[in-house]
This record gives C-alpha cells, structure tokens and sequence, in this order.
C-alpha cells in the first residue's frame, strides 16, 4: 500500500467537502467577514488545497485505517475482460434464442405430421424442437442463477460499503478538527489582510481649531 500520508486522488472530493465545511465554522467566518472583497477566502482556500498533504498528515492514523479496509475488499481485476463482457449477453440471448427456433420447429414438424407428409423430416423437425426447448429451459435456469449471483454480489458490495461509511467519517472528523481547522487558522493569523496590523491614522491639526488665543494670528500683537 501507498503511503497513506499522501491524499489519494480519489480523496480529493472529500478532502474538499471538508475544507468547505470547516470554512462555515464560526471563527472563520467572522474572520473572513473583515475582507468585503472575497480575496482572503480565495487565498485560503488556494492555501488549503495547495498544503493537502500537509494537512492530512494530521490525520494519518484515521486515514490509514480507512485506506486499509478499503483496499482489502476490492476485487482484482478480470483475467478475461472479453470473456467477462460476452458471457452476460450469450446468457440472456441463448434462452431467447432457443425457445423462438424450437417453437418454429415445433410448429412445423406437427403441421406437416397433420398434412400425412412422408419421410422422416416431420419427426426430426418435432425432435429438434423438443431439443431446443430443453436448451432454452436449461438456459433460462442458468440466467436465473446469474442474476441471483450478480443481486448477492451487490447485496455483499452494499454491506462492505457500510462497513467503510464510519472509518470515513472518523478519518473526515479527524481531518477537520486537527488538520483542516488549525491550518485555516494560522493562515488567517498569518494573513495581513485580516491579522494584519490597524493602518495608521494620521492626525491632521486644523490651526484655526486648536491653536490658544495667544497663537491664533489675529491676537498677535494683542495684550491678553
């Protein structure tokens, strides 16, 4: 197995899921809500989606047991691909098949018996028809048994999948509340549009608003 510190591609949507969750949580969002413009929630999550391992590292021991169960129940791949396509098709056809070719056999084989018909060709038609039908019964039971089989393998697949539906979630748990949630949080801390510090005011002094009767240019040369 791969190691299980680097996200896998098809985690990704739910590396995603998590980061869109943990961008709603309270602190954040009042964070984000001193930039009007949008630009620091880009950046985060520019920021998160760039740092994925990083930040699912955090959550490694989760993710590994996730990983593990699910790559412990999934089937190899077919050592027959063609074989595999063909033989689901030759099962629903062959009943098909059968039973139209016997019940034309059938058909003609007693009206020629009906018409006195000599030779052996009427009995040979009614016993090939015969035949065919016992092909079709036998393979419509063989059909039937490959669609129990194939309904067994999706009731097994559905349980396996329930079976991962918990690891999946403790893994996202743990990714938001020790990897995702800290990240975004010193991102935030780190981001001078947000933590940055106050911008300096600057004091204008009006001369005529603050300026003592003795230095107001209009008292110059005036006794008090």
């Amino acid at each position: 197995m791969a190691d299980p510190l680097r996200l896998r591609p098809e985690d990704r949507p739910d590396f995603e899921a998590v980061l869109n969750l943990a961008l709603t949580t309270a602190d954040v969002q009042k964070a984000l809500s001193t930039d009007p413009t949008g630009r620091a929630t880009a950046r985060l999550r520019l920021r998160a989606l760039g740092d994925a391992d990083e930040i699912a590292a955090a959550a490694s021991g989760e993710y590994g047991a996730y990983l593990a169960l699910r790559t412990s129940a999934q089937p190899g791949p077919p050592r027959h691909p063609a074989a595999g396509a063909l033989l689901p098709a030759l099962t629903v056809l062959t009943p098909l098949v059968a039973a139209a070719s016997a019940a034309v056999l059938l058909v003609l084989g007693y009206l020629l018996q009906l018409t006195d018909a000599e030779g052996a060709l009427p009995g040979s038609l009614v016993t090939a028809g015969w035949v065919l039908t016992l092909i079709a019964g036998i393979s419509a039971l063989l059909a039937f048994a490959a669609l129990l089989r194939t309904a067994i393998r999706g009731d097994d697949e559905s349980a396996h999948a329930a079976r991962l539906q918990q690891p999946r979630l403790n893994w996202q748990q743990a990714l938001l509340d020790r990897g995702m949630l800290p990240c975004l949080r010193q991102c935030l801390d780190e981001d001078p549009a947000i933590r940055g510090t106050p911008p300096l005011v600057v004091r204008t002094t009006d001369p005529h608003a603050t300026a003592g009767p003795k230095e107001h240019p209009s008292h110059s040369g005036r006794p008090e």
